[in-house]
């Protein structure tokens, strides 16, 4: 998993010194979808976990009907989206920065299938390093040992997803370079980088038949009616993180948006300790990495594997 284009040294702790984990994420709301319940553990471990939100979310979609016709939604959604994020923030115990670019939303196709440009000046279309700046500045101020973000797809093709994968790994190759992005900063190199890997196939399986199991109405009944597999993301799970004494937790901060959340959608109606038995833990792709593999079987069980002082070689 070693990524032989970097050759900066990794920055780890001393012993006694917090461990740190940057989350970079396109929109508030996909950081409590998308490996909360793992960071509300680190939180509870001592682990100093910051956040990272590269848009506003000011194109999403209110999805929550409850929501849908409010007038302080509908006038400025925007800031209540800023105030959704600090309660889902407070929730989860983690830190929370905004990088500061504004959302390109989800161009819809037309009834002839011509799907209309990108807004002018959205974070999609801001050039690679002037997006990743700002990213590599926070990079060297919080000096996380580990980050995650999303694959090279985006975990699904949104244009803010794909363009805050490019910007991750374009910030981890950059921030222990010294010689890039002058004038940001005292040059530091994360120790590993990670994807989220939240959905898929042998999870909604087992949360599936957990479904059935249990009498309740599967939500993945139809997706894996239509799933295509690919022969390489069998591969793509590396790393499996304990975290399901968090899951209320993790529901909890996702519901804090409550503009992009239906509290009563079918999502929410698998039971807790169902999803406790059938899946346990949240997953993720070990994409890259500058220390030794200490795993002992098939999958690490810690995002600081072979990063903690008293498990580094």
């Amino acid at each position: 998993m070693t990524d032989p284009t970097v050759h900066a040294r990794p920055g780890l702790p001393a012993p006694g010194e917090p461990l740190r984990l940057m989350a970079v994420h396109a929109h508030p709301d996909d950081e409590s979808s998308k490996g909360a319940a793992s960071a509300a553990r680190y939180v509870s471990e001592g682990v100093e976990v910051l956040v990272v939100s590269c848009t506003g979310g000011e194109r999403g979609d209110v999805l929550n009907p409850g929501l849908a016709h409010d007038p302080r939604v509908l006038d400025d959604l925007a800031g209540f989206r800023r105030e959704e994020m600090a309660r889902a923030a407070a929730i989860l115990g983690v830190q929370h920065r905004w990088l500061g670019f504004h959302d390109s939303g989800l161009p819809e196709p037309d009834e002839d299938g011509n799907v209309p440009p990108l807004p002018e000046g959205c974070f999609a279309l801001v050039p690679l390093d002037e997006a990743t700046a700002p990213l590599v500045a926070l990079v060297r101020e919080f000096r996380p040992h580990v980050m995650t973000t999303y694959d090279e797809n985006g975990g699904y093709p949104h244009p803010d997803h794909i363009r805050t994968h490019e910007v991750s790994m374009r910030a981890f190759e950059a921030a222990g370079d010294p010689e890039q992005f002058p004038g940001t900063g005292e040059p530091w190199q994360p120790a590993k980088l990670y994807y989220h890997l939240t959905f898929h196939k042998a999870r909604l399986v087992a949360l599936h038949e957990a479904c059935l199991a249990d009498g309740v109405e599967s939500p993945y009944a139809e997706w894996l009616e239509g799933w295509e597999d690919k022969p390489e993301d069998a591969a793509r799970l590396t790393t499996r993180v304990e975290c399901a004494d968090w899951f209320e937790t993790r529901d909890e901060a996702l519901k804090a948006h409550a503009t992009q959340i239906d509290p009563d959608g079918r999502w929410f109606h698998v039971p807790l300790e169902a999803q406790r038995r059938a899946w346990p833990t949240e997953d993720f792709q070990l994409a890259r990495s500058l220390v030794p593999d200490v795993r002992t079987g098939p999958y690490e069980d810690d995002l600081f594997a072979g990063v903690r002082p008293e498990r580094t070689l």
